[in-house]
């Protein structure tokens, strides 16, 4: 059980006084409403909810075959590095690659060129075989962020391979 106890002040005088009793305060009924309170909010507060990103597959299962002058490809690379490039890697118009980085003023930067300039782009996003998972999450993040309505991740070609080679080399 808590309690408080205050000792008596020693008497300087010789009169003699009423004898005073010491305050005793019972702090448990405290300590037991506390918990009581403690237990009720938190077994009636609301937990967050789980949220999850929407998902919208093609009908037909062909992602690319968006027209090339509506699409951007994305290639993640090794060391964070993101390759990209207007249109498809076609062998009768190939690709010029560009480099960036994520971030503010990498691949955000690029979204939102590709926004002003063409608003129903379609992302192609393609992971290399070097790229880590943290690469693909913040390419996705990047996508939510820039407020892109249109992406898929793409498997890489042999032709993106070679030209990833090209670039590398």
């Amino acid at each position: 059980m808590a309690e408080i106890q205050a000792a008596a002040a020693p008497s300087r005088s010789n009169k003699p006084r009423a004898k005073k009793h010491a305050f005793r305060l019972d702090m448990t009924p405290m300590v037991d409403l506390a918990f009581l309170l403690l237990t009720f909010f938190m077994l009636t507060t609301t937990f967050a909810k789980p949220a999850a990103m929407q998902l919208t597959m093609p009908a037909n299962g062909d992602p690319t075959s968006t027209p090339a002058s509506k699409s951007l490809t994305l290639i993640l690379g090794k060391n964070n590095q993101v390759f990209y490039f207007e249109g498809l890697n076609e062998d009768a118009n190939p690709a010029h690659l560009r480099t960036t980085g994520f971030g503010a003023a990498g691949l955000r930067q690029v979204l939102l060129r590709q926004l002003q300039r063409q608003p129903l782009t379609t992302v192609l996003i393609k992971a290399s075989d070097e790229a880590s998972y943290q690469n693909l999450v913040d390419a996705l993040d990047e996508m939510t962020i820039t407020g892109q309505k249109k992406y898929a991740l793409v498997d890489l070609d042999g032709a993106d391979r070679a030209l990833l080679q090209k670039q590398v080399m």
